[in-house]
């Protein structure tokens, strides 16, 4: 019986660059190579797109701080009409791709624009559509059409670059309270995250945000516990186990996400009431079914000392790093890291076969 092929596209030119590589490196290391043939398309920071042998394609793989794509051996690579990567010096095709895995974490790579171009291209793809994934990665967005459906968000202000001081920091002080959260609206991983106690902070704090996006939120800070729960599958999707993040700094960082392992800690599961877990992990599956998202997510939450639960994010392309929750997760809910790249490749193939049925059904109706 003929492999699947699987393109894992990682890198990317975010911010995140090398949390996909790390992502992309653990992926590589656990999927199912009885089952699956790879290929891997990297992406510089510079956008040039190329294809690298599995046996070396990271420079500095044990360092996060450093880790790279291998230097490259050929140039820049299009997408041809027969949905294969081509060299565009001799046009040397790679093998023909059953599914993509994309693992780009950031703009560019979660946001929807890749999931555009492997849907004009017809290519089964591993995670949310163009929509849910543009909607999860605008955190404005999202939060509003949460509200919408009856889910609990922390309070939020929202400042856009074309009129930045259309919200001050009196207004911020007596609408959210301080200290209060200065994000990007369109970034992850904490990349462009301050924490603002005074105006001072409050100012720098929203230039260094809109360096990253031309929209930014301003939330109240909500004191609880960080609480993070996994979803899987497609139109029937499941919810994880829960799991903790205690965060031994000011709030956690990129930093603490990815570099230093003493600066937060993960607890699954975490120790909280059996109907909080369950509150939860409802919550979890009606946030994803409610922003359209398909495949795989990971929902982060606040929990307060009263038992209220916030929902603060959806992340519908979570981190597959080795300090990344959403894997550890599933493990200990009883599906081990090579399994649930299994199942998450199944999915991917899985919908596109159901979107090719219904199209043809249209077309006939």
């Amino acid at each position: 019986m003929a492999k699947t092929r699987v393109g894992i596209i990682f890198g990317g030119k975010s911010s995140e660059h090398r949390v996909s590589l790390q992502s992309a490196q653990n992926i590589v290391d656990a999927i199912d190579l009885q089952k699956f043939d790879l290929s891997l398309i990297g992406i510089d920071q510079d956008g040039a797109w190329r294809i690298l042998d599995v046996t070396h394609y990271l420079e500095y793989d044990h360092d996060p701080k450093l880790i790279s794509l291998a230097p490259r051996e050929h140039e820049d690579y299009l997408q041809s009409k027969q949905s294969q990567i081509f060299e565009i010096e001799n046009a040397q095709g790679l093998p023909p791709i059953d599914v993509i895995f994309p693992i780009i974490h950031g703009t560019l790579g979660e946001d929807g624009a890749l999931q555009g171009m492997l849907k004009i291209l017809d290519l089964p793809f591993v995670g949310s559509d163009v929509l849910s994934s543009a909607i999860c990665m605008d955190k404005d967005v999202t939060k509003r059409l949460l509200q919408g459906s009856g889910i609990a968000v922390a309070p939020f202000l929202t400042v856009h670059a074309y009129q930045p001081d259309a919200v001050s920091f009196h207004e911020v002080q007596n609408t959210l309270g301080l200290p209060v959260f200065v994000k990007p609206a369109n970034q992850g991983s904490s990349v462009g995250v301050s924490k603002v106690e005074n105006e001072q902070e409050f100012i720098v704090a929203l230039e260094n945000a809109f360096q990253y996006d031309s929209k930014v939120l301003i939330e109240k800070f909500i004191k609880g516990r960080e609480i993070e729960c996994g979803v899987l599958g497609n139109y029937n999707p499941k919810a994880s186990v829960c799991g903790e993040v205690v965060v031994k700094s000011s709030f956690y960082s990129y930093e603490a996400k990815y570099i230093d392992n003493q600066s937060s800690e993960v607890v699954i599961p975490a120790s909280i009431s059996e109907e909080e877990s369950n509150k939860i992990r409802e919550i979890s599956i009606k946030a994803f079914k409610v922003l359209g998202c398909l495949g795989l997510a990971r929902v982060d939450f606040f929990l307060t000392e009263n038992g209220d639960v916030l929902l603060n994010e959806v992340n519908t392309l979570p981190g597959f790093t080795n300090n990344s929750m959403y894997p550890k997760l599933w493990e200990v809910s009883g599906i081990t890291y090579s399994e649930l790249i299994t199942q998450l490749i199944e999915l991917a193939l899985e919908r596109h076969e159901n979107v090719l049925r219904n199209s043809k059904f249209v077309a006939k109706g």
